[in-house]
């Protein structure tokens, strides 16, 4: 599985074009196309932290929150929880350990 599969495994039900999750995870200093280290605590920290990077950017854009239509889930609610979502991905990639940094001190205030 490369970077790509897996940010898209990360963020099921949200489709962006390929060229803007690349974007996304060069941000995030990971290639595409490179084999995804499930091992590497670098690697799945800057998976979640390009994930939680593409539901802000969902949660700025209303086009696309209007776009959203899933059975019964106003688009409200949809924001209600995406922005839950949003605040869990941002609290596991702060307290997230790497091999960089193996201490227990994370940055409370970013």
């Amino acid at each position: 599985m490369n970077n790509l599969q897996r940010l898209q495994l990360e963020t099921k039900g949200i489709d962006l074009e390929q060229n803007e999750l690349m974007m996304y995870l060069a941000e995030n200093g990971l290639d595409a196309y490179s084999e995804y280290n499930s091992h590497s605590m670098t690697d799945k920290k800057a998976i979640y932290s390009t994930a939680l990077g593409m539901l802000e950017s969902v949660a700025n854009n209303p086009t696309l929150m209007k776009a959203v239509k899933i059975d019964d889930m106003t688009v409200s609610e949809f924001h209600e929880n995406l922005m839950k979502r949003i605040d869990q991905l941002n609290y596991k990639v702060r307290t997230m350990r790497t091999e960089n940094n193996n201490s227990d001190v994370f940055m409370l205030y970013v």
